[in-house]
């Protein structure tokens, strides 16, 4: 009887097998939630609160559960948690050039206010600034299963018609005009270009030039209209625009059209880089900086503070732009935000050492002012 019982049981060395191949079943499928749960000793509803994100678990119920986590290599299934919450934790970028400073910073700035918020960052750059590229840009990030979509305009679109995107995913536009029927945020350009232009006035210039951006770029022609409004409001005629293309060679080549001016005193440039090539070309035509000529950029560059002289500018907090973008954003997908907000993120003065009142010479005499009244 024993022996028939010996001959019927569990041969020795089944349960061993039995293990081995558990074993490798998991090593092929990859460690389960349940696998997690038993090694950290807690219930599975543990380890996704802690994989989750969530904060109802103290902290070294949770440092053992990532413990046990790392020791496996479990990695937790996004696409049964996207099933489950119904997101995804991804936001898609659409930006139309990568080269510029501005979009840069603000890229970076998105990158990180999402990645705080446990969000992954999909970029599509868009060479050709359309509607229709933009539209497809935009299925293709809703094909990747994003949750939401930030546009950074920084054109205006070149088939001069309304941008019309899906209104089943949430968007925010940066660098743009207001009117597309989605939040916007943007560094307020006009306060900016109104500081740069008044700072030049102030200090008893009575022509300011302007080195401008592309005529397609919405920031430049935000800064180009304060430019000339702040003039007018003086009582002043702004002179003919020079743009430039943002490049520090475009500069430089205004720079020595602007230089042979015997007349200038003061240049107010769109961005640091074209203010820097405009400095070049002043240097070589041997006009001095600030005692001959005076001039402000925008952005405030890391780079501009060893320009030389330093130059004095509108410092941009891309940061700030970038942050606003994500919290907005978020708060659509949370079903709080609302689709009209515009957010204008202040600008500020930074003074250096690229501006002054003008030369004695260039300043107008009485005999002058009294001239340009009876003319007038």
């Amino acid at each position: 009887m024993d022996q028939e019982n010996t001959s019927i049981g569990t041969p020795a060395g089944t349960s061993r097998e039995s293990r081995k191949v558990a074993a490798k079943k998991r090593a092929t499928r990859g460690p389960s939630i349940g696998d997690v749960a038993k090694a950290a000793g807690v219930s599975a509803q543990t380890v996704s609160r802690v994989s989750n994100g969530l904060t109802n678990v103290e902290e070294s119920t949770k440092n053992r559960v990532l413990d046990a986590m790392k020791e496996l290599g479990y990695r937790p299934n996004r696409a049964a948690r996207a099933l489950k919450s119904g997101q995804f934790k991804s936001i898609g970028v659409i930006m139309f050039t990568l080269s510029s400073f501005g979009n840069m910073r603000t890229l970076d700035a998105i990158a990180t206010a999402a990645s705080r918020a446990g969000y992954s960052v999909t970029l599509i750059p868009v060479q050709d600034p359309t509607t229709g590229t933009v539209s497809g840009a935009y299925e293709r990030l809703r094909e990747q299963q994003v949750d939401g979509v930030v546009v950074i305009f920084e054109a205006h679109l070149l088939d001069d018609t309304d941008i019309s995107l899906p209104q089943d995913l949430p968007a925010v536009v940066i660098d743009s005009n207001p009117g597309f029927g989605y939040p916007m945020v943007d560094t307020d350009q006009a306060q900016g270009a109104r500081f740069a232009t008044q700072h030049l006035l102030d200090l008893g210039h009575q022509k300011v030039w302007h080195i401008g951006g592309p005529t397609t770029s919405f920031s430049a022609t935000h800064r180009e209209e304060s430019w000339r409004r702040t003039l007018e409001e003086a009582g002043l005629e702004a002179p003919p625009v020079l743009h430039g293309d943002w490049s520090t060679e475009s500069g430089y080549q205004i720079g020595l059209e602007l230089g042979r001016k015997p007349e200038l005193t003061a240049i107010f440039a769109a961005n640091d880089q074209m203010a820097l090539g405009a400095m070049r070309a002043l240097h070589e035509l041997g006009r001095r900086i600030p005692e001959d000529v005076s001039i402000v950029g925008f952005d405030d560059l890391d780079e501009s503070t060893s320009f030389w002289p330093p130059l004095t500018t509108i410092h941009q907090d891309f940061y700030a732009v970038g942050r606003l973008s994500i919290e907005n954003l978020l708060q659509q997908i949370g079903g709080t935000g609302s689709v009209n907000d515009v957010t204008t993120v202040p600008t500020s003065m930074v003074m250096r050492k690229s501006t002054a009142a003008p030369a004695v010479s260039a300043r107008p005499t009485a005999r002058k002012k009294r001239v340009a009244a009876e003319k007038g």
